[in-house]
């Protein structure tokens, strides 16, 4: 008996699917040359990932506060979370608003 060839659909890739690709390998590229100068540890113990986090983060947030005219609530939306966390981790990066303008 002979098995029978199933066709199977292929998968679909939504104009989504290809941005967030084009975003991931846009960032990758960038993650590389800043770990690059990252890696430079003296204590043979690397904090990239940390640092990079870090400096991820304090950027988005940065971000979001410009967008949203230094609004938390609005700001903490736009990345969404409660604005107590957003508050919180702002204090924790050291950010406030007048710094992110």
């Amino acid at each position: 008996m002979v098995a029978k060839k199933q066709n199977k659909p292929a998968p679909v890739i939504t104009t989504q699917d290809n941005r967030f690709s084009a975003v991931e390998e846009i960032l990758e590229k960038k993650l590389e040359d800043l770990t690059t100068v990252l890696s430079d540890s003296d204590n043979g113990k690397s904090k990239v990932h940390e640092e990079v986090m870090a400096m991820v983060e304090k950027g988005l947030f940065k971000i979001a506060l410009r967008r949203s005219s230094n609004v938390k609530s609005a700001a903490a939306a736009f990345l969404g979370m409660n604005r107590n966390t957003f508050t919180d981790k702002m204090a924790k990066l050291g950010i406030n608003c007048e710094k992110a303008k």
